[in-house]
């Protein structure tokens, strides 16, 4: 098959709280015209970005053109809870412990962390945009406590640190009493995601990689021994495409009946005042993630990540057509409210600012996609809920693949199996569903 045409555009109908609160951007022009590049980017987030970063890295003088249907950070970059976790943190599991080797993930994951830093220092994005001041995981039953212990034992074998904080620490940390303890872990970046994927494509522009917002890829095609990608205003000549549009893969009829289109929702305070942050207490930063990978996520951030305010995620369906209804978005916030309160009962009743759906592309073996879809033409998608440091690292590997390179990144991706195929719908949504209401029934309090 050497014509693909787009099926869908990326779109959301709730915002992109995380660039809201950051103020406005600078608007730029869409792409017109005709051009010609090396390579050419489709999707501007995490692996998109990487993949243009890893792209310049390897060779200075390419011709990079970046195109994303949506504005910078209004995607999935801006939406997510904002952890680049460098554990093992598999969310179909109990205690987010592996299946594979997690020491090898663990080495791997660390490097996108290294890579993320890097970026913040050479391009001087604010370092408040990636805190490297690690996470807790929360428990709020005996359950939950069952949970991180088995999970401390697991960083054990692996020789990796972790701290037991008890309910006295974790109200000091939150502000909550409705923490009976929490484990600590040190190396997980906390993100604006955000302010650090504008600060990426603002240090790319300067290193003359040219990136369009507002400029969906309609279509790309074989035309002789290049590529020809078309959005609705332009076309663009290149013997090389990097794919890093995560579950719009399928969109261009690529991996159909493969990838789980998984949307999750979160909500977010205003900016608190004086008087609220008196009654809340606590630490001005901090992250918290559930003992049960189903359950309440929680992020405190402060002035410098875009005000004082609380993050709460929860909830997820599948959603096929790769859009989440104002039904689920509803459902999720009220389910967020009761959270919030649940949580923090001195602040009970305090409206939420935004509610706003992310999207996830997941496979039903967990591995990512970052093969060669045809000449030319690399992958850098389904990051399995794991957009940040999984996305960074599909993006380095399809760049290090498109210019023949290798490395231990590239060397794990390739050897990844191939997805499994989904069941059949409706039957697919169906049970997912459902088994995704019965893991969040039964996170409970967590």
């Amino acid at each position: 098959m050497s014509a693909y045409r787009a099926k869908r555009a990326p779109q959301f109908d709730t915002p992109a709280a995380w660039a809201e609160i950051l103020g406005p951007y600078p608007e730029t022009a869409p792409f017109v015209g005709t051009e010609t590049a090396d390579v050419v980017v489709i999707g501007a987030g995490f692996a998109g970005l990487s993949a243009a970063r890893r792209l310049r890295q390897l060779d200075k003088e390419l011709s990079i053109v970046v195109l994303d249907g949506l504005r910078i950070a209004e995607g999935s970059a801006g939406r997510n809870s904002g952890f680049m976790i460098d554990l093992p943190h598999d969310l179909a599991s109990d205690d987010y412990a592996g299946a594979g080797d997690d020491a090898a993930l663990i080495a791997l994951n660390r490097q996108a962390i290294a890579f993320a830093a890097d970026a913040v220092a050479h391009y001087g994005i604010n370092p408040a945009y990636a805190d490297p001041a690690g996470k807790v995981n929360g428990a709020a039953t005996a359950k939950g406590e069952a949970h991180n212990t088995s999970y401390a034992q697991h960083l054990s074998s692996l020789g990796e640190a972790s701290e037991a904080l008890d309910a006295q620490h974790m109200q000091e940390l939150t502000g909550s009493t409705h923490y009976r303890s929490g484990l600590f872990t040190p190396g997980t970046m906390t993100l604006q995601p955000a302010g650090y994927i504008r600060g990426l494509a603002q240090g790319l522009r300067r290193e003359d990689v040219q990136i369009y917002e507002g400029s969906a890829v309609t279509g790309f095609a074989r035309q002789g021994s290049d590529w020809s990608v078309t959005t609705a205003q332009g076309q663009i000549t290149t013997p090389r495409i990097i794919l890093a549009n995560n579950g719009h893969l399928e969109s261009f009829g690529i991996a159909k009946g493969q990838l789980m289109q998984l949307f999750l929702y979160a909500s977010m305070t205003p900016d608190l005042d004086a008087e609220a942050l008196a009654r809340l207490g606590g630490a001005p930063r901090w992250g918290i993630t559930p003992s049960d990978p189903m359950g309440t996520t929680m992020r405190r951030i402060d002035t410098a990540q875009g005000g004082n305010r609380i993050i709460t995620r929860t909830c997820a369906t599948l959603r096929p057509g790769m859009m989440a209804t104002p039904r689920d978005v509803a459902r999720a916030a009220q389910i967020h409210r009761e959270k919030f309160d649940t949580r923090f009962t001195q602040l009970a009743g305090l409206p939420m600012q935004y509610a706003w759906a992310g999207h996830l592309c997941l496979t039903l073996n967990g591995v990512s996609l970052t093969d060669e879809i045809e000449t030319g033409v690399y992958a850098a998608c389904a990051q399995n809920g794991l957009g940040t440091a999984r996305g960074t690292l599909t993006g380095i590997a399809a760049a290090e693949a498109t210019l023949g390179q290798s490395s231990e990144i590239t060397a794990h991706f390739k050897a990844e199996a191939a997805p499994k195929p989904l069941p059949p719908q409706p039957f697919a949504t169906w049970g997912a569903n459902a088994y995704l209401r019965w893991k969040e029934h039964r996170a409970g309090a967590e």
